[in-house]
């Protein structure tokens, strides 16, 4: 073999993935340089992957092909080309204005005086110089080999990186909805980088769990690599059916199952069955490391899973305790509880159509069936009185608006202190004309003010002790002369554009 030729070891970027082969970028002006390098490099492997050659003969050629090749593992570049220091200028390029710092550079050269080693490896971000002459066949292999190494290991720091960012974001919202698909996300992530072995893993769950035999639907929760994006998929809908004895094997004895080429390893949780986590297309023999750190995941990963399932029911039971504190109060008033769910659900489409943030929404959505919380104050006769009120009568019944403002307002908990707001706020109306504190316009806070259309609509669009239910023509017509008198105008306009969604609602609770 020729002996001519020059490499470098160290930094690379993106991960290629497991079936395609390491790109090494031959930067020269001869011909043969490119020629004799791909002859000695012809049978090279490296974790049972080849060699991919992208040929460029210039410096501008190599500024454009590293740029379209950005997951290139190693480049050998050539010094002196269209100028005696072209490919100096290319490894400027490369870090720092391409930021590929990934990339292995190593800078060979035909004239090692016209760039003095020393000189060079001290100004230019390079991972080896060597000078053609000394390149042998063989210390050409070798070069690659240590410069791949290299390559690999940066990646999987970098990956590990991009799962510790992912898991740190996560936590922050570790307690909010869909946080824990976040979370598990990036702990494959991790552990994927970690073992190297492979780049496609799943984690997944039981809907429904029959019995203690590994019966019920397996839902996917997070994918990587090539099964990204299934999230919610039936397991057997995504993999071969023919390895679900290696799942049911897993579920049932609870441990680890080393398939050909796949790993499926149960996860033990102490509120739930259990989950899964599946590695598939590995490529190499496990190391007792990798085996050790898939049995660390598999004991500790639940943790997380338990303490979201563990808060979900804590915010469940609190949804439920205001829902049914709420139902009780219209029970009084001879309503059915299915009316505080519908003027959540009213609220919840205007607070779309309002592009109010999610967090807004759910204060709103989850406090608006307190809106008559103070009815829990009035006496059944004046509540359930079939005919008009009189003025004494009156003033009893407009008092809840601020007898349930007093019951609620010294809460420091968001939904309640939002439930305190509506309450007071629900009968006010926009002209000014409303109780208990007659505010105007904005002036009214907006909860109250979403509440008071969601309340009236379904009020008037159901049979009340004192009233039959309107039609939705005559509810629409009512609200839209009532625009800018009792209600916000944008609300009306919203109602108006969307009362499909409303009617929906009132079909899908119906009293």
């Amino acid at each position: 073999m020729p002996n001519d030729f020059l490499f470098n070891d160290e930094n690379i970027e993106d991960a290629p993935a497991l079936d395609s082969n390491w790109k090494v970028m031959i930067v020269d002006d001869e011909e043969e340089v490119h020629a004799v390098t791909k002859l000695a490099l012809n049978d090279f492997q490296f974790q049972n992957r080849g060699l991919e050659f992208i040929s460029a003969y210039s410096g501008e050629q190599a500024k454009k092909a590293i740029i379209d090749h950005p997951d290139t593992a190693v480049i050998l570049l050539d010094v002196v080309m269209e100028t005696d220091d072209a490919g100096l200028h290319v490894v400027d390029f490369i870090r720092n204005q391409a930021h590929n710092h990934f990339v292995r550079v190593i800078l060979r050269t035909g004239q090692p005086g016209q760039a003095p080693e020393r000189q060079v490896i001290i100004n230019y971000d390079i991972n080896d110089y060597k000078s053609k002459t000394e390149l042998t066949a063989q210390k050409l292999f070798t070069v690659i080999m240590s410069s791949l190494r290299s390559y690999r290991d940066m990646m999987a720091l970098e990956k590990n990186r991009v799962g510790l960012e992912t898991v740190i974001r996560a936590s922050a919202n570790l307690f909010s909805n869909h946080s824990m698909e976040s979370f598990i996300q990036g702990l494959l992530q991790q552990l994927i980088s970690i073992v190297t072995c492979s780049n496609e893993a799943m984690y997944i769950t039981s809907l429904v769990a029959d019995d203690e035999t590994g019966s019920g639907e397996l839902i996917i929760v997070a994918g990587q690599g090539e099964f990204e994006g299934v999230e919610g998929k039936k397991l057997f809908d995504v993999v071969d059916p023919q390895i679900k004895s290696s799942f049911e094997q897993a579920i049932g004895n609870r441990s680890i199952i080393y398939g050909q080429g796949y790993i499926v390893a149960y996860c033990q949780s102490r509120t739930t069955r259990g989950a899964l986590l599946y590695i598939a297309n590995i490529a190499e023999t496990l190391s007792e490391t990798d085996k050790h750190l898939i049995e660390l995941f598999t004991q500790n990963v639940q943790i997380a899973f338990d303490n979201v399932l563990l808060t979900q029911d804590i915010e469940n039971t609190q949804k439920e305790v205001v829902i049914r504190m709420s139902e009780a109060v219209e029970c009084r008033s001879k309503e059915t509880g299915n009316h505080v769910k519908r003027v959540a659900k009213y609220c919840r489409v205007m607070a779309k159509y309002l592009h109010m943030s999610a967090q807004d929404t759910e204060h709103l959505v989850l406090a608006a069936p307190l809106h008559d919380i103070g009815k829990i104050g009035i006496p059944d006769i004046i509540l359930n009185k079939p005919g008009k009120l009189d003025d004494a009568e009156r003033d009893i019944m407009k008092s809840h608006a601020d007898l349930g403002y007093q019951i609620l307002k010294d809460s420091n908990k968001p939904i309640i202190a939002a439930g305190a707001v509506i309450a007071l706020d629900h009968h006010e109306k926009w002209d000014g004309s409303g109780y208990p504190n007659n505010k105007k316009g904005t002036d009214i806070h907006l909860f109250g003010r979403i509440v008071a259309l969601a309340d009236v609509y379904d009020a008037l669009r159901n049979e009340r002790c004192y009233k039959a239910a309107w039609s939705c023509e005559q509810t629409l017509e009512l609200i839209k002369n009532e625009s800018g008198l009792h209600f916000d105008p944008e609300l009306v306009e919203i109602c108006l554009s969307h009362v499909d969604e409303f009617e929906a609602i009132l079909t899908d609770y119906p009293d």
